[in-house]
């Protein structure tokens, strides 16, 4: 993890907060936070961490669950095994087949535009970009007009 604000930030398996945080490092966490997250880096949850709240941050790696508003200014990426509930606001999203997806999402245009997607969706396909294109089950894609391969080359 780079270190945009200092020394990155860690919440140890077996350790749990309930709180709001605050912070201009990387985080990551492995344990429980019950609150809110606030950082100007990039939040890791590993596989064991549980984060239930808000959290802003600029990147995002999740392996673990989460449940409650995420906004990612930049990048958002979903391990096979992460599992995400609730609202979510990013500029980039790349998941991973396996992912668990539950959320009401919207994704930001490079000119600051939104596009709102409702989603409702496990990955189980090899190929994440294809899944994410479907259109089955209550899932529906837009991607400001153009189509998801070229979306996907452009990301």
């Amino acid at each position: 993890m780079n270190e945009i604000g200092g020394q990155p930030n860690r919440i140890e398996k077996n350790t749990k907060i309930k709180g709001d945080i605050v912070s201009e490092a990387d985080f990551r966490i492995d344990g429980k936070l019950n609150g809110n997250l606030k950082t100007t880096g990039k939040v890791v949850i590993g596989k064991d961490g549980l984060i239930k709240g808000k959290v802003e941050c600029v990147n995002a790696d999740i392996d673990g669950s989460f449940n409650g508003e995420l906004i990612v200014s930049d990048l958002l990426s979903l391990k096979s095994s992460a599992v995400i509930e609730g609202t979510v606001t990013v500029t980039k999203l790349a998941v991973e087949p396996g992912a668990t997806f539950n959320a009401s999402c919207t994704m930001k245009g490079k000119g600051g535009s939104a596009t709102s997607t409702s989603t409702s969706s496990t990955t189980s396909s090899s190929d994440a970009s294809s899944s994410s294109s479907s259109s089955s089950g209550g899932f529906k894609s837009s991607f400001g007009g153009s189509s998801s391969s070229e979306q996907a080359k452009a990301s």
